[in-house]
């Protein structure tokens, strides 16, 4: 009976363990919240539908006229009885087909165009994707900011809880007055809001990842990982304006719509000529019983040549290129802008890393040290607390503005450059 009763336990106990397991998400790597976001994101699947369409439609440009198929049953007499008609009283009957031919290649350009309006439909699909991956992109870095808010709020209430508990005792043995306790205790108010906040804030971030991922987990099996740091390897700018010219999907969609401009005007000019039109008929008469025939059909362009749509393609290939202008000169804004962003954070990120933290560390444990010997008052002793708190708070909201200004750049050249 004891084994079986330790059996029953040991199994609950497991069962427990895998449940809990199973409830406890593994948290997510930058790499793992993307692979998701693009097998997921409606605007994303959308977009590739609307690829495919336009795919779709090359078959349609280059499909060939339908033959025209006529059938004629003539001197058809519903009357009986009435004055023979002699010949014309017999039933007369003609089968016609007829055929447009397409010249100057009209088919082919038609395909080409459709092809080209293909290319610029993906080059638009990957605009889209890079703008909603930057989106995404800030909506992580916005919960790893949070997440490491929320750590040096704990951290920090931890110390000051470590603090409060030294100065009891000191109360108990006569070392500080009553004033002098409430105050600090008090003051703890500060760091249990700051904790509260930290936690809505990084409940509130991971919503916005969710919704971005199209994800129904619950935000408290929801986590990511990932380094909340700051590197100070940059390539040079030439070489980074050089890698935005080549990979930016605007810029080669504005390429392409020129060369889709050159393929609508060379249309436009093929649409301008004649095309004939073919037909075969065979037919019974009964004077002279069976015959077949042929026929050319030639409309004369006399006053529509398509001089309008030719006049409009070839504006619209000088549009085309002064807007490919346009679009190159603004690669090269975005990406001197946020280079400059990028180096002014690292910059500011540098001291604080190499002093200002080590700095706040030290002059907040020494007041602390002295105060508790009698050395320091009250007022230096908070002041030295409120300056690490604020230290620390300015350096995670620098890596932060680092992080954004590395995903600004990566928007600009159309990659990751930074990682």
């Amino acid at each position: 009976m004891r084994w079986l009763v330790r059996s029953i336990c040991g199994s609950i106990f497991l069962a427990a363990i895998t449940a809990a397991s199973a409830d406890a998400q593994k948290p997510l790597t930058w790499q793992e919240v993307r692979d998701k976001f693009e097998a997921a994101n409606p605007s994303l699947r959308a977009g590739q539908i609307g690829v495919d369409e336009s795919r779709a439609e090359e078959t349609t440009a280059y499909l060939r006229p339908n033959p025209t198929l006529g059938l004629t049953a003539d001197q058809i007499n519903p009357f009986p009885g009435g004055p023979p008609h002699g010949a014309l009283g017999v039933l007369l009957s003609v089968a016609s087909v007829s055929y447009l031919h397409e010249r100057q290649h009209k088919r082919e350009l038609r395909r080409e165009s459709a092809q080209e309006a293909t290319t610029i439909a993906g080059s638009g699909q990957a605009d889209l994707e890079r703008t909603l991956i930057f989106n995404l992109r800030s909506a992580f870095v916005q919960t790893l900011q949070e997440k490491a808010v929320l750590d040096v709020a704990k951290e920090n209430l931890t110390y000051y809880d470590h603090v409060l508990d030294v100065n009891r005792e000191r109360f108990r043995a006569g070392g500080i007055a009553q004033v002098d306790l409430d105050r600090l205790e008090l003051q703890r108010v500060q760091y249990e809001s700051d904790l509260q906040t930290a936690d809505v804030s990084l409940r509130t971030a991971k919503i916005q990842l969710l919704a971005l991922l199209d994800e129904r987990t619950p935000v408290e099996q929801f986590d990511v990982s990932g380094p909340f740091d700051f590197s100070d390897q940059i390539g040079p700018l030439e070489e980074i304006r050089q890698s935005a010219v080549d990979t930016r999907p605007d810029l080669k969609a504005a390429l392409e719509s020129i060369d889709k401009a050159k393929t609508d005007h060379r249309l436009a000019v093929a649409n301008g000529s004649t095309d004939p039109t073919f037909g075969f008929d065979v037919g019974r008469n009964p004077p002279i019983d069976q015959y077949i025939g042929f026929s050319v059909s030639i409309p004369l362009r006399i006053f529509d040549r398509n001089q309008g749509e030719k006049l409009r393609t070839q504006l619209d290939i000088e549009r085309e290129d002064r807007l490919a202008e346009a679009t190159r000169a603004q690669v090269f804004s975005d990406v001197d802008s946020a280079y400059a962003a990028v180096q002014s954070n690292i910059a500011l990120l540098k001291p604080y890393k190499e002093r200002y933290l080590q700095q706040a560390s030290r002059v907040r444990d020494t007041i602390s040290f002295s105060y508790d010997s009698g050395a320091a008052s009250l007022l230096d002793f908070l002041n030295a607390q409120a300056d690490y708190r604020s230290v620390q708070l300015n350096y995670l909201n620098l890596i932060a503005s680092y992080l954004e200004a590395s995903g600004q750049l990566n928007l600009a050249v159309g990659r990751e450059v930074i990682q």
